[in-house]
């Protein structure tokens, strides 16, 4: 995939520019990388002596294994940013480098959580006893080599997909968390969520900022996002929606709330809250999960 551009102008609207002052995504990412060193956790912080495998049900069991898929593919992600915002080339512009610059910085951090979660996870599992060490490594190897790409022309669409994604994985983190109860999978998982949560108050700053500048302008590329939205390995994992409804039913979890915050952030930052193209989106995302 290329660098993000901006696509046709939606209609009604002016075609909007793709980035931000490169000093102003600064401050947002000095920000978030801060709060990834303060807030830093290893898996030798975790009480590997209290886990309780005879606990677990099969739910929990599934539910583990479809996790560790997902954030093992952290590869993928990072493979698919780093191609959409690249930082190699003296063809690009310097104000185009700068940003992407600026944003790999937070992917370096965000890649560090991500994969410090696909190794705790996995180490779970085969404390656990649920797969040895070299079938899980199979089993992750195989969803690992697929391909993960968002379909976004303008970067403020793929950083809006990013923040549902993120609020979803947090909500799911924090449903998961009550209906288990082994004390290590408690913990585990009530860390991974503090994690997402901090990933989802960079993307909601930083499509703030665009909302922000761009007011009602930027809602028609937000919309798109919420109609077209997926969560990650959902059109390449073997029996993904099968899997994903299973655990979400017995979880009480619904990935579809995590559309409400993009609302609540766009009447937020928008200069009027009131505006048409605003309650537009609202009552959009309120369709959009009445047909889920």
């Amino acid at each position: 995939m290329s660098a993000p551009t901006a696509g046709p102008p939606t209609a009604g609207s002016e075609r909007l520019p793709e980035l931000l002052p490169t000093v102003e995504m600064h401050a947002l990412v000095d920000q978030a990388v801060t709060r990834a060193d303060e807030r830093a956790w290893t898996l030798g912080d975790l009480d590997w002596a209290s886990l309780r495998p005879e606990t677990l049900t099969e739910v929990d069991r599934s539910a583990v294994r479809f996790i560790t898929l997902v954030e093992d593919h952290i590869p993928g992600y990072l493979s698919h940013f780093l191609t959409a915002f690249p930082v190699v080339g003296a063809q690009l512009e310097l104000e185009r480098f700068g940003f992407n610059r600026e944003y790999f910085r937070f992917l370096v951090a965000w890649a560090h959580d991500e994969e410090r979660h696909a190794s705790a996870l996995a180490r779970y599992q085969v404390e656990a006893g649920m797969s040895t060490r070299e079938q899980l490594l199979a089993d992750l190897a195989e969803e690992g080599r697929k391909a993960f790409t968002l379909p976004y022309e303008h970067p403020v669409q793929s950083f809006a997909y990013t923040l549902v994604q993120e609020k979803a994985t947090q909500l799911f983190y924090q449903r998961f968390r009550e209906t288990v109860a082994d004390p290590l999978l408690r913990d585990l998982l009530g860390r991974l969520a503090r994690d997402e949560a901090r990933h989802f108050a960079f993307y909601a700053n930083l499509v703030g900022a665009y909302v922000a500048r761009d007011g009602a302008a930027a809602v028609p590329g937000l919309k798109e996002v919420i109609a077209t939205f997926r969560m990650p390995l959902a059109d390449t994992m073997k029996g993904y929606w099968r899997w994903s409804l299973r655990v979400a039913d017995a979880t009480s979890y619904d990935h579809t709330e995590a559309y409400e915050a993009l609302v609540r952030l766009v009447r937020g930052f928008a200069d009027a809250p009131g505006e048409a193209s605003v309650d537009d989106l609202a009552s959009f995302v309120q369709a959009v999960r009445g047909v889920h």
